[in-house]
C-alpha cells in the first residue's frame, strides 16, 4: 500500500532482459530496504531482489518485472538512464498525505499535451474507455506512482494541474506528448464498479455509461 508521495527518483543504472522478463538496477538514495520489500517504481508495485550501498554511499537495488507485468506496464521500454519516481510502502501509522495507492497499473495513459499556466504545468491525458467513467472531477489518481488531482474532465481522458514542487521532485517533468504513462484509478471507484458489474450485465447495456445514460433518459 502506498500514499503517491514520492519520496525519491531513482536512476535505472543497468537493464537485463530474462527469461522470465525484465531485470533491473536502480540508484537511489534508500540504503535500509530489507530483501523482499515492496516498492513502487513510477507507480508499478514492484520487489526488491537484491540490495546494497556503494562505497560513496549511494543506495542501490534490483527488482525484476515478469512478463505479465512487462505486458501492462512501459517497463519495456524503460533504458539505463532513465529516471523513474519512487516510494517505499506506507507503514501503519504515516500520515496519509496523498490517497490510497495499491501499485497496480490499471492501464496505460498517453500525453495528449503539456503547457503552462500561470504558477501551474497543465497535461492533457488521454485514457483507456474503460477507465474514463472510474474519473471525477477533482477526484484522486496515481499517474507514474504520483498521487494527484483531476483537474478537469477531458472527452477522451483526464487534465492534470501540476505545482512546480511536484514537478521538480518527481519525474513528471519529462513527460511530453505522446509518451505513456502509468495510471491507477481510485480504489474505491473500482470497488463501485464491481459492485455495479452483475446489475449491468442484467441491464443488456454495453457500458456502465451507458446504463447511466439510460437510466436519465
Amino acid at each position: 500500500m502506498f500514499t503517491g508521495l514520492v519520496d525519491d527518483v531513482g536512476l535505472i543504472e543497468h537493464v537485463a532482459d530474462t527469461p522470465a522478463g525484465r531485470e533491473l538496477r536502480i540508484a537511489s538514495r534508500y540504503t535500509d530496504l530489507t530483501d523482499g520489500e515492496s516498492i513502487a517504481v513510477n507507480g508499478a508495485c514492484l520487489t526488491v531482489r537484491e540490495h546494497g550501498v556503494t562505497t560513496e554511499g549511494h543506495g542501490w537495488f534490483t527488482v525484476a518485472a515478469v512478463v505479465t507485468t512487462l505486458g501492462r506496464t512501459t517497463i519495456d521500454s524503460w533504458q539505463a538512464g532513465d529516471r523513474v519516481n519512487l516510494e517505499r510502502a506506507m507503514k501503519l501509522g504515516d500520515r496519509l498525505g496523498g490517497h490510497l495507492v495499491l501499485g497496480h497499473v490499471d492501464g496505460l495513459g498517453r500525453v495528449l499535451d503539456t503547457r503552462d499556466a500561470g504558477d501551474a504545468w497543465l497535461i492533457d491525458v488521454e485514457l483507456p474507455e474503460s477507465m474514463r467513467l472510474l474519473m471525477v472531477d477533482k477526484g484522486s489518481v496515481a499517474v507514474n506512482g504520483v498521487s494527484l488531482t483531476v483537474n478537469e474532465l477531458l472527452p477522451t481522458g483526464i487534465q492534470l494541474s501540476i505545482i512546480e514542487y511536484t514537478r521538480r521532485h518527481t519525474a513528471l517533468g519529462v513527460l511530453a506528448p505522446g509518451v505513456s504513462v502509468h495510471v491507477e484509478a481510485d480504489v474505491l471507484a473500482k470497488h463501485v464498479e464491481r459492485l455495479l458489474s452483475p446489475w449491468l450485465r442484467a441491464s443488456g447495456a454495453p457500458s456502465i455509461a451507458a446504463a447511466l445514460q439510460e437510466l436519465q433518459a
